[in-house]
């Protein structure tokens, strides 16, 4: 009995309820509590209701009536506006997201330089991101006219600049051009990943006798692969539900959304038309839910890949 006595911990010894591990964790659902009660109250609600109104007829005014699998069948089988949309967003995502990466990583290696004015340089790169909205649109239309400032300043060289907006060859270079504008932010990210580069790595590199190409390739490419996975990742998602640039754009430019010749008809823009436009709540409902599988199948794929190629240090 009096090794059973022993053997039990006492009170004083016993772990208290709020260890290290749970206080940080608690913190944590705290700090997001607000996110959660704002998808559970704000978002989740709208979800399942779109998922059930994907299956009916449903114009607002009248009730939705069931119609199954209809919506998504005419989508899928007929809908040749549909496949236009889809196109052009995949040409836009394919495009764009190698663009803002390359031109993203190049920039924070030269802002990651240790050089006079180096955080004013960061601050002039940044300040394009904060001037969002429709207001920095209207200047990239008046910037991208046919007798805009760019194309005066190809003139100047002895160019003669495209219609951009108001040619379908070149509406959506255009507004791929027009994205870089917001290139600050993987800018930003990208120069904090570089700072958690450690040096050491470099020199002992240098010590071996590598150069700038091989320290590049060797080190900084691997060592940045988790933060160009997220990137990735991140601005393929967002090139699929581009949107107000194209409306802003082609309404602005033609009065009519999609223009010219639906050449700015993304996937976004058409299910904006579906739904407000002509006031078909259910049949839109299938067109974000067909985008949303095809943007979770992406991610997925890309998930599987980045088994291959990431490099997360242990």
């Amino acid at each position: 009995m009096a090794r059973l006595a022993a053997s039990r911990p006492s009170r004083a010894e016993k772990k208290p309820f709020l260890t290290p591990r749970r206080r940080e964790a608690l913190t944590g659902y705290i700090f997001a509590l607000p996110f959660i009660f704002g998808f559970l109250a704000l978002t989740l609600g709208p979800m399942i209701f779109s998922l059930y109104a994907s299956f009916t007829e449903y114009n607002i005014v009248n009730p939705p009536e069931w119609i199954g699998l209809g919506n998504y069948d005419f989508i899928l089988r007929y809908d040749e506006e549909f496949r236009i949309s889809l196109k052009n967003t995949i040409y836009y995502v394919i495009l764009k997201t190698p663009l803002v990466i390359s031109i993203s990583l190049v920039l924070a290696m030269l802002m990651h330089i240790d050089l006079p004015g180096q955080r004013y340089f960061r601050t002039i790169y940044y300040l394009p991101t904060v001037l969002t909205g429709v207001a920095a649109i209207f200047l990239w239309v008046w910037v991208l006219n046919p007798e805009g400032l760019l194309n005066r300043g190809l003139g100047l060289l002895g160019i003669s600049g495209p219609n951009w907006f108001f040619d379908p060859a070149w509406s959506k270079p255009g507004l791929i051009v027009m994205g870089m504008w917001y290139i600050g932010s993987p800018i930003l990210i990208f120069l904090a990943g570089l700072n958690g580069i450690p040096t050491q790595l470099y020199e002992s590199a240098e010590i071996d006798g590598a150069g700038p190409l091989r320290k590049f390739w060797n080190i900084t490419i691997p060592m940045l692969s988790p933060t160009i996975f997220f990137l990735v990742v991140t601005n393929i998602i967002g090139a699929f539900q581009v949107f107000n640039s194209a409306y802003v754009v082609s309404t602005t430019a033609h009065a009519s959304a999609g223009a010219p010749a639906q050449s700015l008809l993304f996937y976004e823009v058409y299910l904006y038309i579906r739904a407000f436009q002509h006031l078909e709540m259910g049949f839109a409902s299938a067109l974000a839910w067909i985008l949303f599988a095809i943007v979770m199948v992406v991610t997925a794929i890309q998930l599987w890949l980045a088994k291959r190629w990431v490099y997360y240090e242990s």
